[in-house]
Formats: C-alpha cells, sequence, structure tokens
C-alpha cells in the first residue's frame, strides 16, 4: 500500500510559509513539493476551507497562513486533509464466518483503534508554532557547529 504523504507535504509547506516573506504562489509550492500545482490549490482549498490558510488574489497575491501558528495543530491540519488513513495494517476480511478469524479482528481492530486514538492525541498537542521552534533551535545548531 502507498503510504499517504500529504500531511508530511503540507507541513513542510506550511513551515516554509510561517516565515513571514509574503504570499506563496501554487506554483513555488508545487516546485517544493515536487507535484502540480493544480494538485497544491486541491490541498490549500481544504486548509482554506478549514481557516488555516487564505488566498490573496492579484499580483503579488498568493497563499499565507491565516491563523497563529500556536493555534494550528497537526490534527487540525490532518483533519483539513480529509483525515487519511494513519495505519495501512487492516483485516483479512471484515465479515468473517470463521470464530478464529472474529477473535483475531476483534484484537486487531481494539489495537488498531488504540493506535490511533494516541496518535491523534498527539497531532492535537503539536502546533506549528513548536515546529518552527524546532527547526529554528536546529538552524541556530547548526550555525554553531559551523562556526566552531
Amino acid at each position: 500500500m502507498k503510504r499517504d504523504s500529504r500531511l508530511s507535504g503540507v507541513l513542510h509547506v506550511l513551515l516554509h510559509m510561517a516565515d513571514p516573506t509574503g504570499p506563496v504562489t501554487s506554483d513555488a509550492m508545487g516546485r517544493a513539493m515536487q507535484t502540480n500545482p493544480v494538485v497544491v490549490r486541491r490541498t490549500m482549498a481544504g486548509l482554506r476551507d478549514a481557516g488555516i490558510v487564505r488566498s490573496e488574489k492579484g499580483h503579488g497575491g498568493g497563499w499565507v497562513i491565516a491563523r497563529e501558528l500556536d493555534k494550528i495543530t497537526l490534527r487540525d491540519i490532518y483533519e483539513a486533509l480529509g483525515a487519511p488513513t494513519l495505519l495501512a495494517m487492516g483485516n483479512r476480511t471484515e465479515s468473517p464466518g470463521c470464530l478464529v478469524e472474529q477473535a483475531v479482528n476483534r484484537a486487531l481492530g481494539e489495537t488498531f483503534d488504540e493506535a490511533e486514538a494516541l496518535l491523534l492525541a498527539r497531532f492535537g498537542d503539536v502546533t506549528l508554532k513548536q515546529l518552527a521552534a524546532d527547526i529554528r533551535g536546529n538552524h541556530q545548531h547548526l550555525d554553531h557547529v559551523h562556526a566552531s
């Protein structure tokens, strides 16, 4: 099963946008994400509908972050992307007639549900502000290392 990397890609772009250099066009984001600008516009429309970004029209226009970074969680972004499947594993058969497979499905289903709930809770705890601070901290660390 192909992994859904949209969350990672959108976080990458949003964190670049967090540096206040002005609006970012879909073309520039497409190049950064190595995808078509149409895909970017479709993705950003979901983020716009969730109030995470807004578009500015006209010359010099593009996409900008619409809220403070500490008010945007990974869960907000995940949900704006349509809540893609978190775990690639699943049951062999959803409605088995075999009692053994029914027991397996129950055990796996409960475990998968617990893992997804934990992951979503953690997504709700992490903000773009925290990620941006982590980047700045690593950048300062790298500057210190290169200066030595």
